[in-house]
């Protein structure tokens, strides 16, 4: 049952092939059984319970595509009544007391949650060895780091231990990881899926989206996901279409924007034959490539670099051991106990972030660091905007190389470098996309999709159609 996609699950289910309860209980037996270290939580009881009301909603016609089908929630999306961590030993006690937006969603279409997927902490990081508990292991090669943030729910879906799994994107950590583990993997456009209740990490970057085997699966859990909010400010009041409509379109005609900085030095040769030799496919299926320019992508990697961390050293700032999480032991005073809780319960790599951003924050430092970044990044949108009046969607990789050894990036800055292909969609609000396409050192290679805001459904017909013609994403890891 493991290696169907949603859509072969959800007919299996109306089919009365299996049960939901036998699907959750097989998934839950396979995440039970892996090493990968996928799962910060578990939620056997409740997932077994929420697999026996689906059973009872097809029993009686009264289901929707999705009942049944199990996933692995990124645990960065609040879950009343359960444990909600955020990877960090701040959270490790704190028990959500409502549903984020997303879950409260996922909660509606009859959905069944497996658990929490593991994460860096506050989504803090590209290889998931910043989380509390402990690195999560790629399934292609248990030695090599997943990606990050979103690692646990790239590799619990990598692994086929969940049908697909929530991730969130402040700077590629929905398609860094998806593309090291070989699956697909979505960002919408900003403000498309509700932040309600998603631990913020930088607020103005921060998006949720699918995590999922194929585009057409993308496309089905993207349609519970979307929507306006008005519990978020940041949420737009744009209608959710059909995602799932324009699959089938022909791409014929489609103009292709291969950015030159993205074809420079750094990139790995073999993942460029890879990305290349994707788009020629896509050149057989009738569409055409121009040479684009993002002049200002090379300023992406500092630009966010400030950006982000001036908002995560402000939302963090709540996390004091006064309202909740942790609190260190027997303070002396208050300032005791701020200092020390958050000494004792922060990570260093959240650590060096908060303090980057205070710093740039800073009187006298504001206008230096904060403000020009937020101008360097108008700059980078601008140089999207331009691309697309010729183009109707930008390709290129994802990462500049495959999936590095767990422990073998010690230097912060070498690991910010990883992100250089995917901050500039985060930094402009734009949607992108990782799908699988093709193999380096037996280690999956993803290709990126950029697309114009609000573009989600275009980006999703050209990923369905490249994997009509392939079969890079059916390819499965032997079992961890």
């Amino acid at each position: 049952m493991h290696t169907k996609t949603i859509a072969q699950l959800s007919q299996g289910l109306k089919d009365k092939e299996f049960s939901s309860v036998e699907l959750t209980q097989h998934y839950l037996n396979r995440i039970n059984q892996s090493q990968l270290n996928a799962f910060i939580t578990v939620t056997d009881d409740m997932a077994m319970k929420q697999a026996q009301a689906a059973d009872e909603k097809i029993a009686s016609n009264n289901a929707n595509i999705l009942t049944g089908i199990p996933y692995a929630h990124k645990d960065i999306f609040c879950t009343q009544g359960v444990k909600t961590s955020a990877g960090s030993k701040m959270l490790d006690n704190f028990i959500s007391p409502y549903d984020a937006t997303v879950s409260h969603q996922l909660n509606n279409a009859d959905l069944v949650m497996l658990g929490k997927s593991n994460m860096d902490e506050f989504a803090m990081g590209s290889s998931n060895e910043n989380s509390y508990y402990g690195s999560v292991k790629n399934p292609w090669d248990v030695t090599k780091i997943p990606g990050g943030s979103s690692g646990g729910s790239a590799a619990a879906v990598a692994a086929r231990l969940s049908a697909f799994a929530t991730g969130t994107d402040t700077g590629g950590s929905i398609r860094q990881p998806a593309s090291l583990c070989g699956i697909t993997g979505l960002k919408p456009t900003y403000g498309r899926v509700s932040r309600y209740g998603m631990i913020a990490y930088a607020s103005s970057l921060d998006q949720a989206g699918p995590m999922t085997q194929t585009a057409e699966d993308a496309a089905l859990v993207l349609n519970v996901m979307s929507g306006f909010d008005e519990k978020d400010s940041t949420s737009a009041e744009q209608d959710v279409q059909d995602y799932t409509a324009n699959l089938n379109d022909s791409i014929k005609g489609l103009t292709i924007g291969l950015p030159k900085e993205f074809f420079s030095e750094g990139l790995d040769n073999e993942v460029a034959d890879n990305v290349m030799a994707a788009v020629k496919e896509f050149e057989a299926m009738g569409a055409t490539v121009k040479e684009v320019s993002l002049p200002n992508s090379a300023y992406a990697i500092p630009t966010y670099y400030i950006v982000a961390p001036c908002e995560c050293s402000s939302n963090l700032s709540r996390l004091d051991g006064v309202r909740y999480g942790y609190r260190c032991e027997e303070p002396k005073d208050l300032e005791d106990l701020y200092l020390r809780s958050r000494s004792e319960a922060f990570g260093e790599e959240v650590k060096r972030r908060i303090m980057i951003g205070a710093y740039a924050l800073s009187a006298g430092y504001y206008d230096a660091f904060y403000l020009k970044a937020q101008k360097t990044r108008h700059l980078i949108s601008d140089d999207f905007k331009k691309a697309f009046e010729n183009v109707d969607v930008i390709m290129g990789p994802v990462s500049p190389t495959t999936a590095f050894d767990l422990g073998s990036v010690k230097d912060p800055v070498s690991m910010y470098l990883a992100d250089i292909y995917t901050l500039s969609a985060n930094l402009a609000g734009l949607p992108g996309m990782s799908i699988p396409a093709g193999f380096a050192q037996n280690l999956p290679v993803g290709l990126q999709l950029i697309g114009n805001y609000w573009s989600e459904s275009k980006l999703l017909n050209i990923a369905h159609q490249f994997q009509q013609q392939t079969d890079w994403h059916q390819k499965m890891p032997q079992e961890n």
